[in-house]
């Protein structure tokens, strides 16, 4: 029952706060500057594959996709990147580490409202500097009891984490705009979840929404989730 749950957990990036939309308008630069030698659809391509192979290497977050793109770059360009393309790769890199933190529609709402009656937690990946800067800018901070800054969301991340905040799956939601990340590692372990889509998704992050779980939730805004715990 969801009377149950005493932690609330929050995915940070496109849950909270916009992130996603920066690394399309990224790519699109990067399209751009490496015109002469690919067509956007193909260098998408490629830059997709190597991103992928680069995930145990590099983890995930901004420096992870920056060095994604140098490397895209080099094998396209036959190991011969100028350096004027290098410095515009990370100019973008520089661009992207100075966003604003925009806070998503309903959020300090959502959380001004739960807070005092369960336990908040962040549970998110990423790369640990960029997501701790993105914290302090959002002034989000004074709502949660902890943060965990992942390196991956698969199901072993979570049974960390729940032996860390020392608590069973059964009091365990998490809110989250990723499927594959926030949502169905979550309802593996026998927690509860609620998928908030965001407008963009990286194509590594899709996955078949479990529908007829007992344990999950769907909302059109973070908001939705006051009606699912009241």
């Amino acid at each position: 029952m969801i009377s149950r749950v005493k932690i609330l957990a929050f995915d940070a990036d496109d849950t909270l706060w916009n992130n996603e939309t920066f690394f399309r308008e990224a790519e699109k630069e990067f399209f751009y500057i490496m015109k002469d030698y690919l067509d956007a659809e193909a260098l998408r391509d490629k830059l997709y594959q190597i991103e992928v192979g680069n995930l145990d290497i590099y983890g995930y977050g901004i420096k992870s996709f920056i060095l994604s793109m140098i490397e895209t770059a080099s094998a396209v360009t036959n190991n011969q990147l100028p350096g004027n393309i290098t410095k515009n790769i990370l100019d973008i890199a520089r661009q992207m580490l100075h966003k604003p933190v925009e806070l998503l529609d309903g959020v300090e709402e959502t959380l001004d409202a739960l807070a005092g009656k369960y336990k908040m937690i962040i549970a998110t990946k990423g790369d640990l500097l960029d997501q701790q800067r993105k914290l302090k800018k959002s002034n989000l901070a004074k709502y949660f009891d902890h943060v965990e800054i992942m390196t991956d969301k698969q199901t072993s991340d979570y049974e960390n984490l729940l032996h860390i905040i020392q608590t069973d799956p059964a009091h365990f939601f998490m809110t989250g705009n990723s499927l594959k990340s926030d949502i169905l590692p979550v309802l593996e372990l026998g927690g509860y979840a609620m998928h908030v889509p965001y407008h963009t998704t990286w194509l590594h992050e899709e996955a078949t929404e479990p529908s007829t779980h007992n344990n999950f939730y769907k909302g059109s805004q973070i908001t939705d989730l006051l009606g699912v715990l009241t």
